[in-house]
């Protein structure tokens, strides 16, 4: 019998498996409920492998999760400060030092939700360059021990990638905010994004080929903030991220590894996109407010992708999992399984993160309907 992660990896590379892997998405809520602890212990003192080892135990289930590296820059210097604001939630307030320059961001952490970004670190986005510069450089070192613990102690319970971090419009994002970065990618001049992105490639270039040299991970990532045709848009995505995504694919490709890429929102205006990258897996492929409807709309998306990227996804979060019957659930199930029926290429899993508020008969549901 295969093991999850080898069912995962048999999909990322079009081979069958004994059966079809059944992969839904655990990434906070549900690590947290299943631990019996709050949202904040969760996200602040246990590592995030560790929840998703025992909600996958829990369901006997195949899926993916991401280790992250860690990353010492000597011209950045953070210090936090946690303080409770009201019953259940806390704000985070970092002081952020980059050279000579002094910026400031803030967090909030609840018992029950996930954390959010308050206040960006760069609120004027002609620090862009000095936040950029003094995090993205050649003197960065990248520590990763704790990634390859946790490959150790996942085993073959789920699929857990090398996390390459976010695309290049994502970075800027994260540091300033979706509104500030679009200003400063439409006010910058474009030789100087150029000439950023071309280190940002290099960059990340020079951490992939660390982690292929010294960790065991089969699978490395991609995620999605707001680098995605519902925010950013096709122009500008393919401007700006599909050049450094198609760059680390290659790498991985170069050194035998495999590479998923997370893709929230609306899909479509992308899809040959995404194939010609070279991605072995792309997920969600949500259900509106997402642009893949039902089996023929996932018969589409196997046609563009041609057998050469894998399908995972499509199981509605809301609507079915947290608003549903285990009925419905099972009806998404089998469009699914219909669209792909004697395809490899196929994960059936979730168009988000599982609700806290889902039932556990629902995810149950999707879990036999798959196994069926």
């Amino acid at each position: 019998m295969d093991s999850p992660k080898k069912r995962m990896l048999n999909a990322y590379r079009g081979i069958a498996s004994d059966y079809i892997p059944c992969a839904p998405e655990f990434w906070y809520y549900y690590p947290a409920k299943v631990l019996g602890i709050s949202m904040v212990e969760f996200q602040r003192d246990v590592p995030h492998y560790v929840g998703m080892i025992a909600s996958f135990k829990k369901f006997g289930c195949e899926g993916w999760g991401i280790a992250s590296p860690i990353e010492h820059s000597p011209y950045v210097q953070v210090s936090s400060d946690l303080k409770k604001i009201s019953q259940g939630k806390y704000r985070d307030k970092q002081t952020v030092r980059c050279r000579d320059k002094e910026f400031t961001r803030s967090y909030i952490f609840s018992d029950n939700e996930p954390f959010w970004g308050e206040e960006y670190a760069v609120t004027d986005y002609t620090d862009a360059r000095t936040f950029f510069d003094a995090h993205i450089n050649d003197d960065v070192t990248f520590d990763l021990k704790d990634t390859i613990t946790a490959h150790e102690e996942v085993d073959e319970t789920f699929l857990l990638e090398f996390d390459l971090g976010l695309s290049f419009f994502d970075y800027f994002e994260q540091f300033m905010g979706f509104e500030q970065a679009l200003y400063y990618f439409i006010d910058e001049e474009e030789a100087v994004l150029h000439g950023m992105l071309e280190r940002y490639i290099a960059y990340k270039t020079r951490l992939a080929e660390q982690a292929v040299m010294q960790t065991p991970f089969e699978a490395f990532f991609i995620g999605c903030s707001s680098s995605c045709n519902a925010l950013l848009g096709p122009s500008l995505w393919r401007k700006w991220d599909k050049v450094y995504e198609k760059a680390m694919t290659d790498v991985c490709h170069s050194h035998g590894r495999l590479i998923h890429n997370h893709n929230h929102g609306k899909i479509r205006d992308t899809l040959y996109d995404l194939k010609e990258i070279g991605f072995d897996c792309v997920c969600p492929f949500e259900r509106p407010p997402g642009d893949i409807t039902g089996q023929r709309g996932i018969e589409e998306v196997r046609k563009i992708l041609d057998e050469k990227t894998t399908f995972n996804g499509n199981v509605h979060t809301v609507k079915a999992l947290i608003q549903g019957t285990p009925d419905i659930v099972r009806q998404q199930v089998k469009e699914i399984k219909q669209a792909y029926y004697g395809s490899n290429r196929l994960i059936v899993g979730t168009g988000d993160q599982v609700g806290a508020e889902t039932l556990e008969e629902n995810i149950w549901a999707m879990i036999d309907e798959t196994r069926k």
